[in-house]
């Protein structure tokens, strides 16, 4: 079992930055990859970031290609996901989520076996 807490969220204004934050539970973080996705209300949980169990492979959405940054740390069992140049469209609740033990940094949600409960970001223009 594996829990997960994001962090990080907040309200900010467009070109700014945050940094999110992802805690999980136990000892089987380091093997697992791990994802960003994002949803807001009334359409589907879309993937965002995602990073394997080794940090060489980090695919990205398009939409995020170049601003945002997925990164690791496994001494602290925390992924990260910097975003820069936010922009009133990256508003959403964003979702950290782990996968199955050496498995590839997938951009599905059925990629994933374990969800955080999510942090809002706020991007005003």
């Amino acid at each position: 079992q594996v829990q997960l807490v994001e962090s990080g969220g907040g309200l900010v204004q467009a070109g700014g930055s945050l940094r999110l934050s992802c805690a999980a539970s136990g000892r089987t973080f380091s093997s697992r990859p791990m994802g960003w996705f994002r949803q807001v209300p009334g359409k589907e949980r879309e993937f965002v970031a995602a990073i394997d169990w080794s940090g060489g492979s980090t695919p990205y959405a398009d939409s995020v290609k170049g601003r945002f940054t997925i990164s690791r740390d496994n001494a602290k069992n925390t992924v990260y996901l910097q975003m820069n140049s936010l922009k009133p469209e990256d508003t959403a609740a964003y979702y950290c989520a782990a996968g199955t033990p050496y498995g590839g940094a997938g951009k599905t949600i059925g990629s994933y076996d374990y969800w955080g409960q999510g942090t809002q970001v706020t991007v005003s223009s």
